[in-house]
């Protein structure tokens, strides 16, 4: 088991490596292909939806993930190279949208769930029970035929 797991530690880079695609996709200066894997983890997989590019093994994230370190190469800054590639696809290709008023409800859906909630449970809690009758006498009788007590 041990042995497994071990192989599995060892394998795991390797299987997230293989996501960024082939040594040629790859830039050559170390620090700019970091530098685009960073800005890769920030964009959505347009078609997996909850994966960074970097992530997917998809043709389109394969794709952004080009355009990225092709605007890397260029010398464009992390932010302009986000800037670009959000002005081409949206909100949505961003993991972390940003707050505005298009994304209002997005990032307010949370607050609203859990203010509709405490809402509710306090309306039922200040709900009266009704309270319950007492049994008749028949009732009573039926009760102890079946429970067997002869004292009620």
């Amino acid at each position: 088991m041990r042995a497994l797991l071990f192989a599995a530690l060892l394998l795991f880079p390797a299987l997230q490596a293989q996501a960024i695609g082939k040594p040629e996709d790859m830039l050559a200066d170390p620090a700019a292909e970091a530098r685009a894997r960073e800005i890769g983890r920030e964009l959505r997989c347009m078609v997996c939806q909850n994966q960074s590019i970097e992530e997917s093994e998809a043709d389109m994230a394969r794709d952004l993930r080009l355009l990225v370190r092709e605007q890397v190469a260029r010398g464009a800054s992390n932010h302009q190279v986000t800037a670009y590639i959000h002005a081409r696809y949206g909100d949505f290709i961003l993991l972390r949208p940003p707050f505005n008023t298009a994304t209002l409800l997005l990032w307010g859906a949370p607050l609203l769930v859990l203010l509709g909630g405490g809402i509710v449970v306090a309306l039922r809690s200040r709900t009266p029970r009704a309270a319950t009758a007492p049994l008749t006498e028949a009732e009573r009788q039926r009760l102890a035929d079946i429970t067997g007590d002869r004292q009620a």
